[in-house]
């Protein structure tokens, strides 16, 4: 029961984030202030308080329900993990997710969380500060190639100051990088 507590719970955030975040228009950027406010320390509270490890975190089973597995954190949908075909969803039901938290389905198709970590070749280690600030602020992967998909609420993370998202970005290639080669997404073909 603490698990279908905890699956609806975090599908109504979710889609609280979904809904709250499609009209807000893209803020400008702003001017980095002379003394810049960029601190590792900042990026980890924002990436704590912000839902981060509530997708990116593999969660794992523990004595109280679904919890985040740590020894993984932010490493995105585990390789090992294979979902391939998403449940058939009736009724008001527009998406659902898997055990780990990390992939998810719905009309778009099969998404799976990004691997985070400063890996050079499954994670954030090869990406910059601009490719980072871009793809949050126009929702586009690298910051130029595919849209980025739900469940993630870029549009919501958009509206982060520069020093805070710069913040995020600095914390994040502090991590240990975990070699983690999430699958790409699966996009359905849109109804005709």
């Amino acid at each position: 029961m603490r698990l279908l507590s905890w699956i609806s719970s975090f599908l109504l955030t979710a889609a609280f984030a979904a809904a709250c975040s499609s009209p807000a228009p893209a803020p400008q950027a702003q001017a980095t202030p002379p003394a810049s406010t960029v601190s590792v320390d900042r990026g980890k509270y924002i990436v704590s308080t912000a839902g981060c490890h509530d997708c990116h975190t593999p969660m794992k089973m523990g004595p109280n329900g679904p919890e985040p597995d740590m020894t993984r954190a932010l490493s995105g949908h585990p390789a090992e993990e294979k979902v391939e075909k998403g449940p058939a969803l009736s009724g008001p039901w527009i998406a659902a997710v898997n055990s780990t938290g990390t992939a998810w389905s719905g009309p778009w198709g099969i998404t799976y969380t990004a691997n985070l970590t400063p890996d050079r070749n499954n994670g954030l280690g090869i990406w910059t500060e601009d490719m980072f600030m871009r793809a949050i602020r126009e929702g586009k992967h690298m910051g130029t190639s595919r849209p980025i998909l739900p469940p993630m609420p870029w549009q919501v993370y958009r509206n982060l100051t520069d020093d805070d998202l710069k913040s995020v970005f600095a914390y994040l290639k502090t991590l240990t990088p975990v070699a983690n080669r999430v699958p790409d997404a699966i996009i359905n073909e849109p109804k005709k």
